[in-house]
């Protein structure tokens, strides 16, 4: 097998597939904020265990 035709049927394999979503994904701004809100309440909680420094 050459690197031409190892190509050509990987990409035939690829534009054959159907991708459905079954259900509609979580917004990319909701899911960072909610990140970014365990974030702060896990520095939070780190810093009230740490007291003595």
């Amino acid at each position: 097998m050459s690197l031409h035709s190892t190509a050509s049927q990987l990409v035939t394999l690829a534009s054959e597939g159907k991708h459905v979503d079954e259900h509609a994904s979580l917004s990319p701004l909701v899911t960072g904020g909610g990140a970014f809100v365990a974030l702060m309440l896990l520095l939070w909680v780190t810093t009230r265990f740490n007291r003595d420094r």
